[in-house]
């Protein structure tokens, strides 16, 4: 009897086992089978937008109508977009195939420029269609590349997780369809990388070079005179436990990184000058911080206290946000009463003492001039008629803003809402082109 209890146990067990290795087997065939389906899919579709891609080009160039070659080039990025996207989703991780991402994003990057441009005012020049027709043979080559490596996973049913299996196996020469395909298709587009697109979208300069390009030409300081410069930004009558170092390689212009000691908080501070003409470039103290017994406008007056005492003259405050104890300021300098967002300042102010804990200067002293040119060929009334006729205007200003070319254009900026949500835009003052919008934070819900 006892051993006939311990066979059907034992059974139970064994079968039991049996189904448990079953079902496990089934859920990894299911999982294995959706992440193929999930790679096929992205690749059926990354092919599909190449030609999509290779189309749009194409129309565009062959369009002569200024008012379908912004929606016609709008459509070139989104096809771009998209096929960024689809190559996210593939397992390409282990090998290298940036180039062909970095085509996709310069066509990305070239199209929009161009799409958000007024074509009747600064229309496509000969270069830039020079441009679009390289792009348009480049597309082509990567089209029948994709087609040829999607014509072999079709008649001979390869899988991608075969290629991944064998991109991380790491083996030389990969006996890999596709994975061979796809090299070959990143190798013909390196070749691409050479030719310039466009001088528009080539390089925009970043404030670090800005700031090397208007002080290399300052006097050099020494490390003395740094640190009387740090004493007189900070308003001590002196400093204790100073360390000067130099900053390393990496950074366009030069500059002393001082580190200073803050006995009153147990703490330090940093900040860095450059080396040509001593201009406080960053500083920061990173202490604890108590409750906050200021509120956010006593807070702001102490920064633009501190802006005035350091010669920043004629800022306007933009922008205040509370983070914790802290208020963070952006300030723009104001010239004839035109706000001039590249010239930008932000100062953090600790809400316990009032004392100013942060300090950021790269886009004022890298932008900031004294002979800038206001083109204003629309008036107010003029420009209002070019935002979006459901906009309730709150507050205008006139203001200088950086394109998405780099460029600085001279704009209307209208505040206004739509709906429940607030909304800032800038129209160009020239041609009337919207060249920003922007959703403003809702203020944060409170839940009971």
């Amino acid at each position: 009897m006892a051993r006939n209890i311990i066979i059907a146990i034992l059974v139970v067990v064994v079968v039991g086992a049996g189904f448990w290795g079953y079902r496990e087997h089934e859920e990894k065939n299911a999982i294995l089978n959706h992440t193929e389906n999930t790679y096929q899919r992205a690749f059926h579709d990354l092919t599909y937008q190449i030609d999509l891609l290779h189309d749009e080009i194409g129309s565009t160039l062959a369009m002569n109508s200024t008012e379908k070659l912004s929606p016609s080039l709008a459509e070139v990025w989104r096809v771009s977009s998209q096929a960024q996207n689809d190559l996210g989703q593939l397992p390409l991780g282990l090998m290298p195939f940036s180039k062909t991402e970095e085509f996709l994003k310069k066509v990305g990057d070239f199209s929009y420029q161009h799409s958000i441009r007024n074509q009747d005012h600064e229309p496509l020049t000969d270069e830039n269609y020079d441009d679009l027709k390289t792009l348009y043979g480049q597309a082509a080559d990567i089209q029948n590349e994709l087609r040829s490596v999607q014509s072999l996973v079709l008649k001979d049913h390869l899988r991608w997780m075969d290629a991944e299996m064998a991109m991380k196996a790491g083996e030389e020469p990969l006996n890999n369809a596709i994975v061979n395909g796809f090299k070959i298709i990143d190798d013909k587009v390196s070749g691409f990388s050479e030719v310039n697109f466009d001088s528009e979208t080539e390089h925009v300069a970043g404030n670090d070079e800005k700031i090397y390009e208007r002080v290399k030409n300052e006097e050099t300081i020494s490390q003395q005179e740094a640190q009387e410069v740090a004493k007189k930004f900070l308003g001590r009558s002196r400093l204790d436990d100073v360390k000067v170092t130099e900053t390393g390689e990496g950074l366009d212009y030069e500059a002393y990184s001082l580190t200073i000691a803050d006995k009153k908080h147990n703490t330090n501070i940093t900040m860095d000058i450059t080396k040509n003409g001593g201009h406080p470039v960053w500083m920061l103290n990173e202490r604890d911080i108590d409750k906050d017994v200021l509120s956010l406008s006593e807070a702001a007056d102490n920064a633009k206290s501190f802006l005035d005492t350091n010669d920043y003259d004629n800022m306007q405050l933009v922008d205040s946000k509370q983070y914790d104890n802290v208020g963070v300021f952006q300030f723009v300098f104001v010239d004839d009463k035109i706000r001039i967002y590249p010239d930008e300042v932000v100062v953090e102010v600790a809400l316990d003492e009032g004392d100013v804990i942060g300090f950021e200067n790269f886009s004022y002293l890298a932008n900031h001039k004294d002979d800038r040119d206001f083109n204003l060929e629309l008036t107010k009334e003029e420009a209002e008629e070019k935002a979006n006729g459901n906009l309730d205007i709150k507050e205008h200003h006139v203001a200088v803003i950086e394109n998405q070319a780099g460029e600085e254009v001279t704009c209307h900026e209208f505040y206004g809402t739509i709906d429940n949500d607030t909304f800032r835009i800038f129209i160009n003052a020239e041609t009337g082109s919207e060249e920003q919008v922007e959703k403003l934070p809702n203020p944060e819900p409170v839940y009971h």
